[in-house]
């Protein structure tokens, strides 16, 4: 890969898909648009794989409602699981606290250092507005470690 005749070495590139407002789940019943976003997150994802990323970011706004339906729970998880599960290493390390960025969930590290999960592609997000963890915290917290458990 070059830029203005610099060559870059790709073992030396840090590379981070960064996605925002994807809405899952935005006109779901939709009988014509109702895939869309399902279509595009695995569009993203797929990306991701093909240009061998060290993680995605997610920008906020993964899901359109805060509390999404099943179907777009399980389109995410599915989509999730099919490209961030495999046995490429994770070549970097989280210096915080993991104990106090993790406390939300029974397991308070990051997924891809546990030994039963098969990490390839890391996915870390931030809250959007229509994210707000406060519309049920209960259900929040079960649909994100939902997430987390399936990598």
């Amino acid at each position: 890969m070059t830029s203005a005749g610099n060559t870059i070495d790709d073992e030396d590139t840090f590379k981070i898909l960064i996605a925002t407002d994807i809405h899952l789940g935005y006109l779901e019943k939709d009988a014509i648009r109702g895939n869309d976003t399902f279509v595009t997150f695995d569009e993203i994802m797929k990306q991701a794989v093909q240009n061998e990323v060290d993680f995605v970011l997610l920008g906020g706004d993964l899901f359109h409602d805060n509390k999404p339906s099943r179907k777009t729970m399980h389109c995410c998880m599915e989509v999730m699981r099919k490209y961030c599960m495999g046995d490429r290493p994770i070549i970097f390390e989280i210096l915080s606290d993991q104990a106090v960025n993790f406390s939300h969930s029974k397991f308070p590290w990051v997924n891809y250092l546990d030994s039963n999960l098969n990490i390839s592609i890391p996915v870390f997000s931030v809250h959007g507005n229509h994210d707000d963890p406060t519309g049920s915290v209960l259900r929040h917290v079960v649909k994100k470690e939902l997430l987390d458990l399936r990598g």
